[in-house]
């Protein structure tokens, strides 16, 4: 009877508000205590009883109601956070002020004249209970006395955190009190685990939804190219204006990486427990990703200690960045990459009893935040490449790229696990574990095979390529760039993988399919670039791929001798015009699938998805580094080389021409999704944009880097000849046995230095990143739905 007595009152209150012509003062208490004493919501309530449409016309017809409810609701939190919440009702009022600025914030922030409102002293708001809003030196803007009054509520004895009272008489004031040793969870920088609380859990993540809504000014502001823009909210509050900056970034990360939900692994326990350590977690990890992505643009320091002593002494700017980028211990490392690793391998896991193990959803935030410390703390990336540890990320990232390749409203998951890959290739050790043997049965539906790490990352990325939607082409560039990187270091590749690199170079070294975009032969010089690698310098163990290139022979000449002359161009065009623009299936020879695998499917009709803005091109996103002779990596510098000069250099280099004509302006970065499938439906019907002419294809022809390949044929084939004839051999196995004890010593030209694109930061990708963030925090929030059916203009929200 409570419950609803409740809602009642509190739903006659917001009619009241919304009735009311008049200004309401500040001072009249008994108004606006009906909002949040005696009252017991849930968020859900709030959502349910404050309607949209009745918040905006309060925005609109009744603005000073508006502003003295949101100061009166930050006000109460200020003095909770002062008091300590001592009282069960207090604690009450302080939830439900909570859940009203959730509730309203993002009707703030959609209207342009309302987004300085926090920022503001709000003159005028009331005469009573100013004092508290108050700090000697004036009159704090009001989103600076929510922000500190949330941190101080989020390490509040016995509401958030466990009291250490050593007395029923003693009280620990909330101004001495040092945050430092109320950490939420055993990890980095702290070793004692808290005991569990499921009611101290509920509160921080009440807490830590308000603090996200804050952040999302973000999502109201159109994409824009200047980085130097920052969201004054995170500014804020991880600045040293907020004095437990890092005993939460240490709870927050130390609660993400330490989060098991498979507990102590009984079948069904999710079913029959409800999870409040979850809920937490996924607010957590939001929290983290949204304030790292703002830098701040500080340079970062060496990392040079982690402990919680010499990281307060960390510099300005954004201290969570600083923080991640400082940590340094091994056992720190390991803590948080073993709790990332297993969180994103949980949804593969497998089970005799169907359903019987909880699967976590929020794996797209935890690739953000790997993606962050990778980027942040080079230490880390190093550490996570020591070892094989990092292929306890590789395996789920392959897996979440493989099943989301046919779901177009999954587009940003597929792109955020490219550019993690693309970022480890860079890294000669990422190439080098690749070797390790893959003997795991995660279920994905590829053809099985007997082969290490490479072979599946090559047989994924293969599937991609063949089986993926239409709008994957763009990532083409970036899964070839990996293949290209690690090459050098693949010892052994398997009969399927090599198999499958050659139907790729088969499909892209069509005519129809080179001649019908301007920059489809890079793909071509990328593939022959991974080839020359292998060739060059893992010739012994890669018989497999020997006898495919063998087998595979007339692709190499067809490619050496590929005709340029006019009737052949327009003979390709119209072959392409009658065919769909996917690259050919035929003779990719596919297999059974793994065990247990279920095919990849589109997006189930009337899913949402959030638009992204297009990435840069390859040569932007990356930049070309050289393999010197003790190993270390030199830049070397992009040079504009005019396009037409042929040189026989270039072709006998193992390198490819894909720096020149990217054909993607820098501008075009800033379009949305939607934008940039409208300019690539008028780029198709105007025929006059771009037509192949011979000129454009001798200026590319003659720089194919074809020379080794067609040594070793030269080589190989009659020898391989004779020992068919000589021995009636139809057998493959006794010509693979032949090259594997085969040499090319002396026989092929001079290797080639070894070129790594590494992954460069730029504003394109930066943009990419908080449109894509922010779209997976605004989808994954659903209960309540905080920005549902709000003015967002980050991203467009599209139904599929």
């Amino acid at each position: 009877m409570g419950s609803s007595d409740s809602k009642l009152n509190f739903r006659k209150a917001v009619i009241q508000l919304t009735t009311k012509t008049q200004p309401v003062e500040a001072t009249e208490d008994a108004f606006w205590d009906q909002f949040w004493t005696d009252t017991t919501i849930t968020v859900q309530d709030v959502f349910a009883l404050v309607p949209a449409a009745e918040i905006r016309a309060v925005r609109e017809e009744s603005p000073s109601n508006l502003a003295t409810l949101c100061y009166k609701a930050v006000e109460k939190l200020v003095q909770g956070a002062e008091s300590g919440c001592p009282t069960e009702r207090e604690k009450q009022v302080i939830l439900n002020c909570t859940r009203i600025l959730t509730r309203i914030l993002p009707y703030i922030f959609e209207d342009q004249d309302w987004r300085g409102f926090f920022w503001s002293t709000v003159p005028g708001a009331g005469h009573a209970g100013t004092d508290e809003l108050d700090d000697d030196d004036g009159a704090r803007p009001l989103a600076e006395s929510l922000l500190l009054a949330i941190a101080d509520l989020l390490f509040c004895p016995d509401f958030t955190v466990h009291s250490h009272r050593r007395g029923p008489d003693s009280v620990e004031s909330m101004q001495s009190l040092d945050s430092c040793e109320y950490i939420w969870e055993a990890g980095v920088g702290f070793a004692q685990s808290p005991p569990l609380n499921y009611i101290h859990d509920l509160n921080r993540a009440e807490l830590l939804r308000l603090l996200l809504t804050c952040f999302s000014e973000a999502m109201y502001l159109p994409p824009s190219p200047d980085n130097s823009v920052l969201n004054p909210w995170v500014t804020f509050f991880c600045s040293t204006e907020n004095r437990h900056a890092l005993p939460l970034f240490t709870s927050l990360l130390n609660v993400v990486c330490a989060y098991d939900p498979v507990g102590y692994g009984i079948p069904y326990n999710h079913l029959l427990f409800a999870d409040y350590r979850e809920q937490l977690v996924e607010q957590a990890v939001q929290i983290l990703i949204v304030t790292l992505e703002h830098d701040g643009g500080v340079p970062r320091p060496a990392a040079s200690s982690s402990s919680i002593e010499e990281l307060e002494n960390a510099g300005p700017e954004n201290l969570f960045v600083n923080y991640l980028s400082r940590i340094h211990r091994e056992e720190d490392f390991d803590f948080v990459l073993k709790g990332l690793a297993r969180l994103l391998t949980n949804p593969l896991t497998q089970t005799y009893l169907p359903h019987s193990t909880k699967k976590i959803q929020f794996h797209q935030e935890l690739l953000v935040l790997f993606w962050k410390l990778c980027d942040f703390n080079k230490k880390f990336l190093f550490f996570v490449l020591k070892s094989s540890d990092v292929l306890d990320v590789l395996v789920p990232i392959l897996y979440y790229l493989n099943d989301a390749r046919a779901d177009q409203s999954r587009v940003g998951l597929m792109h955020i696990g490219v550019f993690i890959l693309l970022l480890l290739s860079g890294e000669r050790n990422f190439g080098v574990r690749l070797n390790k043997p893959y003997s795991l049965h995660v279920p994905m539906d590829i053809p099985v095979f007997t082969g290490t790490h490479a072979d599946l990352l090559i047989v994924v990325f293969h599937k991609i390529i063949t089986t993926g939607h239409q709008r994957l082409q763009p990532l083409f560039d970036c899964l070839l760039t990996i293949i290209v990187n690690v090459s050098p270091y693949l010892k052994s590749l398997s009969m399927v993988a090599a198999n499958k690199l050659l139907h790729l170079l088969e499909a892209f070294s069509t005519t129809w399919f080179l001649f019908s975009v301007a920059q489809n032969h890079h793909l071509v010089f990328f593939l022959l670039e991974a080839f020359n690698n292998i060739i060059q310098y893992q010739f012994d163990g890669n018989c497999n791929l020997v006898y495919a290139i063998i087998r595979k022979r007339n692709v190499f000449h067809q490619l050496a001798n590929l005709p340029s002359d006019p009737a052949t161009i327009q003979k390709a065009l119209q072959r392409k015009k009658k065919s769909p623009d996917v690259i050919s299936r035929t003779s990719s020879q596919e297999t059974v699938s793994m065990e247990g695998s279920h095919p990849a499917v589109p997006a189930e009709p009337g899913t949402l998805k959030t638009s992204l803005v297009a990435i840069p091109g390859i040569d932007k996103l990356t930049e070309k580094s050289q393999v010197s002779e003790d190993g270390t990596m030199v830049s070397i510098p992009k040079l504009d080389s005019p396009q037409t000069v042929c040189s026989d250099q270039s072709a006998a280099a193992g390198t490819s021409d894909t720096e020149s004509n990217s054909g993607r302006d820098n501008e075009d970065v800033f379009y949305t999704e939607a934008e940039m499938e409208r300019r690539r439906l008028s780029n198709a019907s105007s025929t006059s944009l771009w037509v192949p002419t011979p000129e454009w294809i001798l200026s590319w022809k003659c720089k194919l880097p074809l020379q080794t390949i067609m040594r070793l044929l030269q080589v190989l084939v009659p020898q391989v000849e004779k020992i068919c004839i000589d021995k009636g051999l139809t057998d493959e196995s006794e010509i693979l046995k032949f090259l594997q004890h085969g040499t090319l010593v002396g026989l092929l030209p001079v290797p080639h230095p070894i070129l790594i694109r590494k992954y460069q930061a730029n504003a394109g990708t930066a943009m990419w990143f908080r449109t894509y963030m922010w779209g997976v925090v605004y989808l994954r929030n659903v209960d309540p739905p905080i920005w549902y059916d709000t003015d967002v203009r980050l991203f467009e929200i599209q139904r599929m």
